[in-house]
């Protein structure tokens, strides 16, 4: 197969020396490119070399790099003090101020300086590159290259065509960023590229949850942690990543699709970013961040008693697993079958697995009152959390008792306000909806939009790889039954995952 990587004798200007444009300088230089970087702010560039000398050394103390290696890569950089320095690099690559017309002016300098075969590449993370091109003489030459921060760190970038792209020049910077030792993966430019697009929902179902009362964000972020095997909770990573940004991508992306609702940003987001608290730059967003600050703990059920009489229905794997968990636990139990998808039973209190109705709907639809719902987990038998919702019907010694199953089973237990969908059904059926959405629609294949979500975002498992393993059948459930519920075209079936189920297959297929 060839390979279409730009020569290591190929030079690289680099326009901002910010904390992006200082890391992808780190990563050229260190795979053999001499590196041009330039800044309009005076003593910038220079501070910024300095700034990758010293990690450069820091990485040669560990043993990362020789410390040939580390000299040679430090003497390949080089400060510049005007775009004309640029004029004989093969690529440049601009890393500053997200702001169209200012890309724009830039590029068409470039354009008058660089040979006609520099390539022109964008680290924009929001911008259409159609548009940042569109004023180029030649916009065939421009190609997006969006690194993720910290860029030496992170492995992901999105090679992005946009609609006068010239296919060969994205080949070819796909092909450097993985001589780079990067994991590039192709998209087109739409708002919000791939990861920007699909990681939408875990923001905005979160914040659909704290607005209809499923439980505070302690709660729903230990959820998203302990069961759903995400690093960070929604609330925490908002906070973290800055409301002031989250909230103006999300925007951004909303305005981008024409007011879409399934992007339509949060009201409690933007009471936060209206009130300067933007998380934990400004030590207040929706955790307290000062040093005597207190963090709340998540909502957990007190201990109840292990329940007798314990059916453990059909062989899903919410069942299988709970199963084993209880037999590790020397918990007695029965295996038993049934006419429904109950996953288990104790008396008269029936368990299923949510399904994208609240639990108080499906009492009503199958005239179970003592029904308890369970959210899903990635790996049943290594959650330490299981959230789950009781039925209004139902009374007090329901929940009694199913928290004290599920806690027989080594489960901290958290008991939902009965919405539809729990938590991180939910979230992962909208994260698949959105990501089969962006393949339907030719932003990316559905290896690109797993492999970008894994590594840009460092979701525990690709959204589409996550719905396979669920059931194309199960997530175009529970997507519909949440639309049923609640009337909105937000929660409209991808086309995608709707062929899927009439075919027969899985997304991947």
């Amino acid at each position: 197969m060839t390979n279409f990587a730009l020569a290591t004798t190929t030079k690289i200007g680099i326009v901002g020396a910010g904390a992006m444009g200082a890391g992808i300088a780190q990563i050229a230089a260190a795979a053999g490119h001499t590196v041009r970087l330039l800044d309009n702010r005076e003593g910038a560039a220079a501070q910024a070399i300095e700034g990758i000398k010293a990690q450069f050394i820091k990485m040669s103390a560990k043993g990362k790099m020789t410390p040939d290696a580390a000299q040679a890569a430090s003497a390949r950089l080089l400060p510049a003090c005007a775009v004309a320095e640029l004029a004989d690099t093969g690529l440049v690559i601009e890393a500053i101020v997200e702001n169209l017309d200012v890309k724009r002016k830039l590029f068409l300098e470039l354009e008058g300086l660089c040979g006609s075969e520099c390539i022109f590449a964008t680290n924009t993370s929001s911008i259409s590159v159609t548009s940042i091109a569109a004023v180029l003489a030649h916009p065939k030459r421009l190609v997006g290259m969006h690194f993720f921060n910290p860029a030496p760190l992170m492995a992901l970038v999105e090679i992005i065509s946009g609609l006068a792209t010239d296919p060969q020049l994205a080949n070819a910077l796909f092909d450097t960023a993985k001589a780079w030792g990067k994991t590039p993966v192709y998209a087109k430019s739409t708002p919000g590229f791939i990861v920007n697009r699909v990681a939408r929902p875990y923001y905005s179902e979160g914040l659909r949850l704290l607005t209809e009362g499923a439980g505070d964000c302690a709660t729903l972020d230990a959820i998203m942690r302990e069961a759903g095997g995400f690093r960070m909770g929604p609330f925490e990573l908002m906070d973290m990543i800055g409301h002031d940004v989250n909230f103006a991508v999300t925007c951004s992306v909303w305005n981008a699709f024409f007011n879409d609702s399934r992007f339509r940003p949060s009201l409690i987001q933007q009471e936060l970013v209206d009130a300067g608290f933007l998380g934990k730059k400004t030590q207040r967003g929706f955790y307290d961040y000062a040093p005597d600050a207190v963090r709340p703990a998540p909502q957990t059920a007190s201990a109840c008693v292990a329940p007798s009489d314990i059916k453990i229905f059909g062989s899903s794997i919410a069942a299988t697993n709970l199963a084993e968990r209880l037999k590790s636990a020397g918990v007695a139990f029965q295996n038993s079958s049934a006419n429904d998808d109950r996953i288990a039973q104790i008396s008269d209190v029936v368990f299923f697995e949510t399904d994208g109705r609240s639990a108080t709907q499906r009492a009503h639809d199958t005239g179970i009152h003592k029904l308890v719902l369970t959210d899903i987990a990635l790996d049943y038998s290594k959650s330490t959390r299981m959230a789950i919702a009781v039925a209004h019907q139902a009374d007090e010694k329901t929940k009694e008792a199913a928290t004290g199953l599920f806690q027989a089973a080594g489960y901290t237990v958290s008991v939902l306000n009965d919405v539809p969908g729990m938590v991180v059904m939910r979230t992962v059926a909208m994260l698949a909806n959105e990501a089969a959405d962006a393949v339907n629609q030719g932003v990316c294949d559905a290896a690109g939009a797993d492999v970008a979500m894994r590594l840009g975002v460092n979701y525990p498992r690709g959204p589409l790889a996550w719905a396979d393993e669920i059931g194309v059948v199960t997530i175009n459930t529970v997507l519909s039954n949440l639309a049923q519920f609640y009337g909105e075209d937000r929660y409209r079936i991808s086309p995608l995952i709707q062929q899927a189920v009439y075919a027969g297959r899985t997304i991947h297929d």
